[in-house]
């Protein structure tokens, strides 16, 4: 009815490729650290939001094109990996007042983490390769309605990774309550989350394009 197979398998697969840290995690965790639970759930939910644009791309065609065009996928990886190098740049460039020079940390507003969380995954091209390669895999090969199936498969596979991306928020801003009566290490969290920003980027634009 679902026109998929191996449905389970799917799911075991999913959620393995989920615990893998990534760019994703990354910023889901450095944002629950510096601002609590409540901003890595938003984050969270601008990683979901950014995930639904590549499994609809991915379920009507657009990725398989995306994958083709060596200059589409080009100019969404310069995009992307722009994108990262600024956040990463910005962390790498913040500072925590210590104790002796008190001043409120600058909080970013939800909305501005919500749409972050949303360009961080969306930019990525690799993710809609993903996709491409890997759902397919799980359609019925009698499916009726292809782009119904990958939806299906797309959703599920979004819902564990949000599960995931919640305990990450929730996990993180426990860590980072630890950390804010220590500036140096709190300090020292935030560069090396930035720094991470800085390699995702810079390996994203740097990485070959599908048809090399």
């Amino acid at each position: 009815m679902l026109g998929t197979q191996d449905l389970w398998l799917f799911i075991v697969a999913g959620i393995a490729l989920n615990l893998v840290p990534g760019q994703d995690f990354i910023f889901i965790a450095s944002r629950s650290a510096s601002q609590g639970v409540r901003a890595g759930i938003v984050a969270s939910l601008g990683v979901g939001a950014g995930t639904l644009v590549h499994i609809f791309a991915a379920a009507f065609g657009v990725s398989a094109i995306l994958a083709a065009s060596s200059t589409a996928y080009t100019v969404i990886k310069v995009l992307g990996g722009l994108y990262l190098i600024y956040l990463g740049a910005g962390l790498l460039l913040s500072r925590r007042k210590t104790p002796a020079t008190p001043s409120k940390v600058t909080q970013a507003p939800l909305k501005n983490i919500f749409y972050q969380g949303f360009l961080t995954n969306a930019l990525n091209p690799k993710v809609a390769l993903f996709f491409v390669a890997f759902v397919p895999q799980f359609i019925a090969p009698g499916a009726t309605n292809i782009a119904f199936s990958f939806l299906v498969l797309g959703f599920i596979f979004n819902f564990n990774g949000m599960i995931w991306c919640f305990i990450v928020a929730w996990s993180s801003a426990a860590a980072g309550a630890r950390l804010k009566h220590n500036t140096t290490l709190s300090n020292l969290a935030t560069r090396l989350a930035g720094g991470l920003f800085v390699y995702f980027g810079l390996r994203l634009l740097f990485d070959a394009s599908p048809s090399n």
